[in-house]
């Protein structure tokens, strides 16, 4: 943690939704496994994810006894891709696997969550201590005595982590870490022995939630805002960039309240789809950097100053850093820092920033726009297309698909766009409020998306049983290539299993179209098996009659999301479109596409990456 501008102190709302605190009545101890499992439905968590092994199944028995739903994933990596997808809804989520072989297993996935700043607790049960001590080369090691390894290995991918001894200190433990989770919006690791499972430990500091700790105002924080003002009133064309680590900052709020008050332009990254409003009158889209329309890039290179907030620049989410706003012109509001053309003023938490900043702005010092400056805007003049204005028996094209699916997408929906054409595609739509869009943004993982797609459709049924304000009707809308839905499939069968609201559309397009983008256009080793995406239902347990529907032209799919089942429905559904191989949205994929058909042909030699 920098600096010193947090004070031990507690401030009620900053943390995830919690259901009530532990009665005082409580005796004085409790189980070590009771006392996790109760910490972490105070913080908001309604289900653990997880596979079930030898060192884990004495935790296990406490998971539903502790009012937490067990949900029983298919593997260890699919059920990291499913706490984290649980975690970016619910603001937290909770994964236990075995020792060794399970953990490894979902290293991949944690890994993604601390790129991506996902919230995820990761518990391993070990063996028990004697064993641990005694250096016995039990299964699930190396057969070398060495039980640190694994927990070494996680040290890299997780902000904080604990391996539990005593059960004297194991409560501080436990809260010390998953406080770190809160904090830092990144995955923790616990690792619990099996003798340790039913140990008693204190059970009064339950009585005191986990929260993040309260700010310190010093007055380099006032400092820092007085600058701020003092760039932002002296600036003649200003904008705003809002980026997806406004949720990890748990600034997404006083972010939407900057935007409605100064009423700037304002633009988003892929990953900060959905975290406001983006029915405001300013909100112009996605910025794509040199990939946007040139209208777009001559605003922004006029642009004299850009308020860039929860910045992650990474080569995708920045189309490939052509999007990120030039240091001399930029205020940047990260986790505990303003920079400002290039100035870094540290300990300034960005919450208590953005508090300050929006008690003493005073918008009538704020350069305004006039309709003619943002004439040339083209988000606002997009048309929507429907499907009366294109020929019935015309083949499904990327061209048109993702404007015509958007008016299919109605508020209190998550949309998920899978790593590949998916992923691009859903950048593009235009979606109502309250709507939050999954898209690719660091890790890249390839099946990522419909683990998580489970995952976040139950944190959206939690969200639904103990918020009171939640959209009761929002579906988990699922775009996912047929290689990418090859290599996790399995978890349709969970999906089914819990009875979750999702809508699967499988994108077949003959094989990795991303990857034949990249490099190897005509290669065989960008082909996958021929599956029959719609057996999936059935073949997974999914009720006779679960709505599936194939569509290869325009005239097809209007039938397909004209039906009521699909529309009004629940439980899952799911779509397969049949488009070329070859087709992929505009932007990069297309330019790179247009490179590797040249290539293909002789005419240039070079292997570009994709942003």
């Amino acid at each position: 943690m920098k600096g010193n501008h947090y004070i031990n102190s507690y401030k009620s709302t900053d943390h995830p939704p919690n259901p009530p605190r532990a009665p005082n009545t409580m005796s004085e101890t409790t189980k070590l496994a009771e006392y996790l499992f109760t910490r972490l439905r105070q913080l908001g968590v309604g289900a653990v994810h997880g596979v079930p092994g030898d060192f884990n199944l004495d935790l296990l028995d406490y998971v539903e006894p502790s009012g937490l739903l067990w949900v029983g994933n298919a593997n260890e990596l699919n059920a990291g891709y499913a706490a984290d997808g649980y975690s970016r809804i619910r603001g937290i989520g909770a994964l236990v696997t075995t020792f060794g072989v399970g953990e490894l297993s979902a290293i991949n996935a944690t890994a993604g969550s601390y790129a991506e700043r996902a919230p995820v607790v990761h518990i391993v049960g070990t063996p028990d201590r004697a064993t641990q001590d005694g250096r016995v080369p039990v299964h699930h090691t190396f057969n070398d005595g060495n039980f640190r390894r694994f927990g070494q290995m996680h040290a890299h991918v997780t902000v904080a982590q604990t391996s539990l001894r005593d059960p004297l200190t194991s409560p501080q433990e436990i809260d010390r870490v998953l406080q770190q989770c809160l904090i830092h919006s990144r995955p923790v690791y616990i690792e619990v022995p099996v003798d340790l499972v039913n140990a008693p430990v204190r059970a009064d500091r339950l009585q005191h939630r986990i929260q993040r700790p309260e700010f310190l105002e010093i007055p380099t924080v006032t400092d820092a805002i007085e600058s701020v003002l003092d760039a932002l009133y002296a600036s003649k064309r200003p904008i705003i960039l809002f980026d997806g680590e406004c949720r990890a900052l748990n600034i997404t709020k006083e972010v939407q309240s900057i935007i409605e008050k100064t009423k700037l332009p304002t633009w988003t990254t892929s990953y900060g789809r959905g975290l406001i409003d983006e029915s405001l009158p300013s909100f112009q889209g996605v910025y794509k950097g040199a990939f946007d329309e040139q209208s777009v890039q001559k605003f922004f290179q006029q642009a004299d100053l850009v308020m860039v907030f929860g910045p992650h620049f990474s080569t995708t989410n920045s189309y490939a850093l052509t999007a990120k706003p030039s240091s001399d012109t930029s205020i940047i509001f990260s986790d505990t820092e303003i920079v400002i053309a290039g100035k870094t003023w540290r300990d300034v938490p960005a919450r208590l920033a953005l508090s300050q900043l929006l008690t003493r702005l005073d918008v009538s010092k704020i350069s305004q726009y006039s309709s003619t400056d943002l004439q040339d805007l083209t988000w606002r003049q997009a048309q929507s297309i429907s499907f009366s204005s294109i020929p019935n028996d015309e083949s499904i094209s990327h061209s048109k698909l993702w404007d015509l699916f958007s008016s299919f997408v109605r508020s209190g929906d998550i949309v998920m766009g899978e790593t590949g054409t998916s992923g691009y595609g859903v950048r593009e739509m235009h979606t109502p409020p309250n709507v939050r869009v999954f898209a690719p943004v660091t890790w890249l993982s390839i099946g990522y998306m419909l683990p998580a797609a489970q995952g976040a459709a139950l944190a959206q049924r939690d969200a639904q049983s103990t918020d009171g304000n939640a959209t009761k009707s929002g579906r988990t809308i699922l775009f996912i290539g047929d290689g990418s839905l090859q290599m996790t499939v399995q978890e349709i069968s969970t999906i089914i299993r819990h009875e979750l609201n999702v809508i699967i559309v499988v994108l077949n397009n003959d094989g990795y179209t991303i990857e034949r983008a990249i490099h190897g256009l005509k290669e065989s080793y960008n082909d996958v098996a021929t599956w029959k995406y719609l057996g999936a239902p059935s073949f997974f347990g999914g009720r006779e009659g679960t709505f599936t529907a194939q569509a290869r032209t325009w005239g097809e799919l209007e039938k397909v999301l004209a039906n009521e089942e699909l529309v009004h429905g629940t439980g899952l559904r799911m779509i397969e479109l049949f488009l070329d191989r070859e087709d992929v949205p505009k932007g990069p994929l297309a330019m790179l596409m247009g490179k590797e058909q040249k290539r293909v042909q002789g005419l240039t030699p070079k292997r570009e990456v994709v942003p």
